[in-house]
């Protein structure tokens, strides 16, 4: 305690109570008063306190609320708190250290994600035959808008719509009048861009056809070719032709795809013009640099109007050969003259010429410009039937530097001369085994021109072509109608009337969508249809197999959902394991997952197979996933007795810790496209197994 008072206290006070400030005295006076010994005793005497040093400092050093700056860091200056806020300082810089080498890694090794064209089957439309909306009898570009919840409805997110270009029609408008216009028959182009905005608000996409090979007689630029006008004097392939007797002799033995020659006097310009097909539809001449921007431009156009990709059709005939000789004859000792048929011929002039893949390649570099914004890859695919060779139908993948289709269109399934397991196999190993590394597979078992399913091979085998179709790897092409089953009409139900005229051979398989059981089969409210409905159409359409768990419709469904849900379905391994005259039998498996898929396909007579014998390592149960008889789903198997019946189709499911391509006594018999392996700790996928 501090005590102060006139005796007692150690303060004492002057008797002027308080200190004086001497600060501003005069120098002198200073001096003065600093000589004079006797005003010290005037000086106040010094004051002492009492007071605790340790009570002071601890005082001092605790903080409390609303501390100021300067005892805010005296305070975090202290060692205990500099260090707890250094170590947490360091701990975020490492744990963001490691979040960024984390996601820089999973980026790193994850696989490319499977896009649009590869991840969803693609529906093919004939538009003149899939849904009418103005009651003409035609289908048209509003009725595949009205149906664009059937497309949802399968699981399915890409459309192809075939031609529907401006054309008088001939070859079934694959010859344009107008590449920048819509025919009347499907509707304006005002219909068009609303089908593409109602397309892409449900997130679906669409591929539209061109055939860029040839025009329509009745296009412009052939009009004023005729006439010898400026630059588009040689936009075709013209020719002089001798004439004798009254007839006109060819410049060669050339002969179109229909059939006699390839080669057509024109009455105006007094040559011969080439045409690969019908006469109607001249052949454009590639070889002109002016005749190539064009097409370019028509693809920069409809690109433009939001079309996600092209099926290029015809390629292969694109260039033929300058010299104009003959082509050799299928039968050396044929006469000449009497050769009018395609097939008697090789075409080694007219078709896949040198050049032919540049101009191919350019259309693709095109197309990527329009590929830059992220989510609006631009597919191409190309749709040339080689048949015979394989090989040739490869190369417009292109090379492992330069892309040209993201593949071509694969029609072996719909190209086997006769149906087994067997030829199934080969089918489907031939694609394999040939496509080059890293390039994505497609199949399709119908086509605008090919008979359907049920009347090509039977309607017993229509659910099991679809299993095979919707199982193995890469991209499906379903073309409308075979998710039902429907078949061709009967041919003498077609004439050439119903084409303005034009060729009947391919019009069966074309024949109205069957939507329901009313009149014209749902597929227009008229009084008529540009081809007749199939007589089926009462029992075999979408709305009553919609509601049957045991339709054809209902099957197709599941396998969609089924490819589309699990990976080893969409892109995992695909192993053959057997293969005989009524079976073909194989796997679909992913690396690190240890559910395996197996289908069990009869395309032949009733058989009974021991898969346990074939691969030793399956266990000795299996669930049915799927089966073309429906009431079997679910049902446990013994694998060493796997009984099918003819048509029928099992999609196997067991789980296994040795999957079929790790044993090797099946390499050479896997493949895989898009390789990825799943991490079941993180569930996720990886690329480096």
């Amino acid at each position: 305690a501090v005590e102060v008072g006139a005796r007692s206290s150690p303060m004492e006070l002057s008797e002027k109570g308080g200190v004086e400030n001497n600060g501003f005295v005069q120098h002198e006076a200073f001096e003065d008063k600093e000589n004079d010994t006797s005003s010290q005793e005037e000086m106040p005497k010094t004051c002492s306190l009492d007071v605790d040093p340790v009570a002071v400092e601890e005082t001092v050093l605790k903080p409390y609320a609303g501390m100021p700056k300067e005892v805010l860091l005296q305070f975090s200056s202290q060692a205990r708190y500099r260090v707890t806020r250094e170590i947490l300082f360091w701990l975020i810089i490492a744990g963001s250290v490691a979040l960024v080498c984390a996601t820089i890694a999973i980026i790193a090794l994850s696989p490319k994600c499977l896009d649009w064209w590869q991840a969803s089957p693609i529906y093919q439309i004939y538009p003149r035959s899939f849904k009418d909306s103005n009651m003409d009898g035609n289908g048209d570009l509003k009725g595949i808008q009205e149906k664009l919840d059937h497309i949802t409805y399968l699981n399915i997110k890409t459309i192809w719509v075939t031609s529907f270009f401006k054309s008088t029609l001939k070859d079934l408008a694959y010859g344009a009048e107008d590449f920048y216009n819509i025919d009347p028959m499907f509707g304006s182009m005002r219909d068009f861009e609303n089908l593409i905005a109602a397309i892409h608000d449900k997130g679906l996409r669409v591929i539209m056809d061109i055939i860029p090979n040839h025009t329509s007689d009745k296009h412009p630029w052939f009009q004023l070719s005729r006439n010898r006008t400026g630059k588009y004097t040689d936009y075709y392939i013209w020719q002089d032709c001798t004439q004798a007797a009254g007839s006109v002799i060819p410049p060669n033995n050339w002969v179109s795809v229909f059939g006699n020659s390839s080669w057509q006097f024109d009455d105006v310009r007094k040559q011969c013009y080439f045409h690969q097909f019908g006469k109607e539809q001249p052949d454009l001449n590639f070889r002109s640099r002016a005749v190539q921007q064009e097409i370019h431009d028509i693809i920069k156009f409809w690109l433009g109007k939001g079309v996600d990709g092209f099926n290029f059709g015809a390629v292969k005939f694109l260039l033929e050969a300058m010299h104009l000789r003959d082509e050799p004859p299928v039968n050396k000792s044929q006469n000449g003259e009497s050769i009018t048929a395609y097939s008697q011929l090789y075409h080694d002039y007219t078709t896949t010429q040198v050049g032919l893949h540049d101009i191919i390649r350019s259309f693709r570099h095109t197309m990527n410009e329009f590929s830059r914004e992220p989510g609006r890859y631009r597919f191409m695919g190309s749709n040339d039937d080689e048949k015979e060779d394989i090989e040739a139908t490869m190369k417009y993948y292109g090379t492992p530097f330069i892309q040209e289709a993201d593949f071509p269109f694969n029609f072996n399934l719909i190209n086997m001369k006769n149906l087994s397991g067997n030829s199934i196999f080969e089918a489907v190993d031939s694609w394999m085994k040939n496509m080059p590394a890293g390039k994505w597979p497609n199949w399709a078992v119908g086509s605008p021109n090919a008979a359907r399913i049920s009347s090509r091979i039977g309607k017993e085998y229509i659910n099991v072509m679809n299993m095979l179709l919707l199982t193995l790897p890469g991209t499906p092409v379903t073309y409308y109608g075979e998710e039902i089953g429907m078949e061709n009409i009967a041919s003498e139900n077609v004439s050439e009337e119903h084409v303005n005229p034009g060729p009947v051979a391919t019009l069966p398989e074309k024949s109205p969508m069957q939507w329901d059981g009313k009149v014209n089969a749902g597929f227009t409210e008229g009084n008529s249809s540009w081809l007749p409905v199939n007589s089926d159409y009462q029992t075999v359409n979408v709305e009553i197999q919609s509601s049957q768990s045991n339709s054809t419709l209902s099957l197709y469904r599941a396998l969609t959902l089924l490819r589309n849900n699990e990976l080893p379905m969409n892109r995992g391994w695909m192993c053959y394991i057997w293969n005989d005259s009524n079976v073909f039998v194989y796997v679909r498996e992913l690396d690190g997952l240890d559910r395996v898929f197996m289908m069990v396909l009869n395309f032949g007579q009733e058989s009974t197979i021991d898969l346990k014998a074939k691969a030793p390592n399956l266990p000795s149960e299996a669930v049915i996933r799927l089966s073309t008889h429906f009431s079997n789903a679910g049902k446990v198997v013994n694998t060493k007795l796997i009984k099918t019946e003819t048509g029928e189709g099992l999609v196997l499911e067991y789980k296994t810790a040795k999957p079929v391509h790790t044993v090797e006594a099946f390499q050479g018999k896997c493949f895989v496209a898009e390789k990825a392996c799943y991490s079941k700790a993180l569930n996720l996928l990886y690329m480096n197994c």
